[in-house]
């Protein structure tokens, strides 16, 4: 019997990428597979959040199926992969990365990754990463201070044209991988929002990079650095909280 091949399904509408790509991972489609959805009705970001997800974004789930747990790692290494193929599609603004799972322009969001696994026992099953971008939806004006959107950078920019290019880098990232490599570390340090940015919690001090692990790195006044693993990062300033990496 030959394999099953990775299809992308593109609805209209669906109440949330993620949701319906579950359904189709239960029904034993293959590793990247992907759904992605002009409007979604209810899209969520991390903790259960609403994630606004009109037409003009680009809604956007893929399917792994690791043979080994390595999920704690898995939406920096999306948040990465994304970030550097915008960079190659070229946009006006470099994409930076707020740790753990939100693409920046600048001061503002312009989207977010957002992973959940299903289990069997102690070994996952599936994962299903869930990417979400503002494109040419420009967000209300009560989120105007804190989101961007891409055609910011690259006004002729369009939802469709970025399925193929982002489902490619996703499907490109080994889910079971091991601890971040230096060359992934220095990466990911070049596009550091919160590199050197004072935090008030879950530990006060300055940002100062990600550990091999994924933990972000905090530098206290003692000049001590410890690994945030837990809690949510609230910034020492009229910033957007980032909630930790989870794949539940």
């Amino acid at each position: 019997m030959s394999a099953r091949v990775p299809s992308v399904v593109v609805l209209a509408r669906a109440t949330s990428t993620m949701d319906v790509l579950h359904e189709l991972a239960h029904g034993g489609a293959p590793a990247g597979s992907a759904v992605v959805a002009e409007e979604q009705e209810g899209g969520r970001g991390s903790r259960g959040r609403e994630w606004l997800s009109p037409p003009g974004g680009l809604w956007l789930s893929v399917l792994a199926r690791p043979a080994a747990a390595g999920l704690e790692l898995l939406s920096l290494r999306a948040g990465l992969a994304v970030a550097e193929r915008l960079d190659e599609i070229g946009l006006a603004i470099h994409v930076r990365l707020k740790w753990p799972n939100d693409l920046m322009l600048g001061e503002r969001k312009a989207g977010g990754i957002l992973c959940e696994a299903r289990w069997q026992g102690a070994s996952p099953a599936w994962v299903v990463i869930g990417l979400g971008l503002n494109v040419t939806n420009r967000p209300p004006p009560s989120l105007e201070g804190t989101a961007a959107w891409l055609a910011l950078a690259r006004p002729s920019l369009t939802p469709s044209a970025l399925v193929a290019p982002m489902v490619e880098a996703l499907r490109a990232i080994d889910p079971a991988a091991g601890p971040l490599t230096d060359d992934e570390r220095a990466r990911y340090a070049r596009r550091d929002w919160l590199r050197g940015r004072a935090l008030l919690a879950p530990v006060a001090g300055t940002g100062d990079g990600v550990a091999a692990d994924g933990g972000l790195l905090v530098r206290g006044a003692d000049g001590a650095t410890a690994a945030v693993r837990a809690g949510t990062v609230v910034l020492a300033g009229p910033h957007v909280t980032a909630d930790l990496p989870s794949c539940s």
